[in-house]
């Protein structure tokens, strides 16, 4: 089979300067992808923003010959949704790929779960519902698009659930629920809503793990997949 190529497609990631997204960014980057990668630079609580995180993927990819810009519009405002969606048309002139992997952790116990809400919900279901509401019109323009949402099996399952996972568990589900609508509206205009849920070793995970185990350059292969026209 051959590989799956970008050639001359234009991928936004968002959350893309560490981890799981960065992983991305340089795979769509190697593949043949103008990348915009996406990250405020902000801490693992949403404090701070660091220009410099984005910027460091963006040499790295631009270094092994890719082409890629840095965005650094904090996706808690809806205004920063749309300029971030603005960057890639202006820069490129389209959009054929959204991968919405930004994302908060914050552990609350249902009971404190407010002290954080408003932040979490900034992040986790406002900025995906900003961002997909800035795309679809750019997709349905282009009669193509795909867009890859990122879920959780925390938020799916008893079992798999844990004390203070709150907020984080109704943002996930707000991802899957943008996919299922995204998937119906964009299906007469070539455009593929999907949805991943992955398990990678990155900020957010608190266990420790044996060296190369849940490394996010294994859920790479899923996204592109997810996000490419043989889908």
């Amino acid at each position: 089979m051959n590989q799956i190529r970008f050639d001359d497609r234009v991928v936004l990631v968002t959350g893309a300067g560490r981890g799981l997204g960065a992983a991305y960014a340089r795979e769509f980057a190697a593949r043949g992808a103008s990348v915009v990668v996406h990250d405020a630079g902000v801490e693992a609580d949403g404090s701070g923003g660091d220009p410099g995180i984005a910027d460091a993927v963006v040499t790295e990819i631009v270094g092994a010959g890719g082409t890629a810009v840095a965005c650094y519009e904090n996706l808690a405002s809806e205004e920063g949704c749309r300029r971030t969606v603005e960057l890639a048309v202006d820069r490129f002139g389209r959009l054929d790929v959204a991968v919405q992997n930004a994302g908060l952790l914050v552990w609350e116990e249902l009971e404190d779960a407010n002290r954080s809400w408003d932040l979490m919900r900034s992040v986790n279901v406002d900025a995906p519902f900003h961002v997909t509401r800035a795309a679809f019109p750019v997709m349905k323009r282009q009669r193509y698009g795909r867009f890859v949402f990122t879920t959780s099996g925390r938020a799916m399952s008893v079992d798999r659930t844990r004390p203070g996972l709150a907020a984080y568990a109704v943002g996930k589900m707000a991802h899957f629920a943008l996919t299922i609508v995204a998937a119906r509206e964009g299906e007469p205009h070539g455009i593929v809503a999907n949805a991943i849920a992955p398990a990678a070793a990155t900020r957010m995970l608190r266990r420790v793990v044996e060296p190369g185990e849940l490394a996010p350059e294994q859920v790479a292969p899923g996204v592109l997949f997810l996000a490419s026209e043989r889908c």
